[in-house]
């Protein structure tokens, strides 16, 4: 039996998957009802398109899971999906599709941050001054969320002389040799020069990031988030910033995304917000088919693809 795909991404990467082995058929999907694919197909590739965020509180359709054996979605994150989507027979993801391109966005910010060469430059004899820079050497990376992002993380600052500390949900040893597991995410906000936020956006992590950590937060330190700006109280991260409680932030994500026009975050000068890019997902779409791909291989052949999404923990 043909395995029939319903995939909501572009032309050129369905073309791809109709070249896999398997032979599936590869078919559209509504562009405003994706979920109608339930109807027809075996399996439905989704992306975080608006439509979805739209629909994250209408209630189920009445047709879902319908024929679907398996939802793939292609972002990490599946927190911008309503809840009844996790309900079809199997959910996997992308993970770890884009670690390594938004690894190296981290590694950017933090030598942005402690290497400031164009505050540093000088455009005239008068400006010719000797001006002390920061180290990444010896600093201490603390990550919050443990995952593949952290650990391509903990990997890259390791191996440039930095200390890493980090804490994850799941009480297992560092995947990543050199890496200490503190107990707490205020533990490692304290111990850290640069605090890096890379857990998945949950019910559970909703503003785990707050007044009450923020305040154990060295007054040097410098905040990254690449996570969901859901898990960031971000009326808290200004007041840190502006009673000097913090001294820089560095945001790919925010809470709602986009921020409405005039929001404070983006012209505060210890703010830098890009929108929502660290990813480089285009750049990275050859690693997403052949991720894809390889998963359609262990689905026909009966076995369990990989990155499976738990439901109840939403990641």
């Amino acid at each position: 039996m043909t395995l029939v795909i319903a995939s909501q991404l572009e032309a050129g990467f369905n073309d791809e998957l109709r070249d896999h082995p398997a032979r599936p058929q590869v078919i559209d999907v509504p562009e405003e009802t994706p979920w109608d694919a339930a109807k027809s197909a075996d399996v439905l590739l989704v992306r975080p398109s608006p439509v979805w965020k739209k629909s994250l509180s209408s209630p189920r359709p009445d047709l879902w899971p319908g024929r679907l054996k398996w939802v793939y979605s292609a972002s990490t994150g599946v927190d911008y999906y309503p809840k009844w989507l996790l309900e079809a027979p199997l959910v996997t993801c992308g993970r770890g599709v884009a670690a390594d391109e938004i690894a190296d966005y981290i590694i950017s910010a933090i030598y942005h941050r402690a290497k400031d060469l164009e505050g540093a430059r000088v455009r005239s004899l008068s400006e010719w001054r000797q001006i002390p820079l920061g180290r990444v050497t010896g600093s201490t990376i603390g990550i919050i969320g443990f995952g593949a992002i952290g650990q391509e993380v903990a990997r890259r600052v390791i191996a440039l002389g930095a200390n890493v500390t980090a804490v994850r949900r799941r009480d297992q040893a560092s995947p990543v040799v050199g890496v200490t597991l503190l107990g707490s995410i205020s533990e490692v906000v304290a111990s850290a020069d640069h605090i890096l936020l890379a857990l998945p956006g949950t019910p559970a992590t909703q503003k785990v990031i707050n007044r009450a950590v923020l305040a154990h937060a060295k007054p040097t330190a410098h905040l990254i988030n690449i996570a969901r700006g859901s898990v960031l109280d971000q009326d808290a991260l200004l007041e840190a910033l502006d009673s000097g409680r913090l001294a820089y932030a560095t945001l790919d994500v925010t809470d709602p995304e986009p921020l409405p026009e005039g929001h404070r975050l983006y012209t505060h000068s210890k703010v830098r917000l890009t929108p929502h890019i660290s990813s480089n997902y285009l750049v990275v779409r050859h690693r997403l088919l052949e991720k894809v791909a390889n998963d359609i291989a262990l689905f026909t052949r009966g076995e369990t693809p990989s990155d499976v999404v738990d439901a109840a923990a939403g990641y």
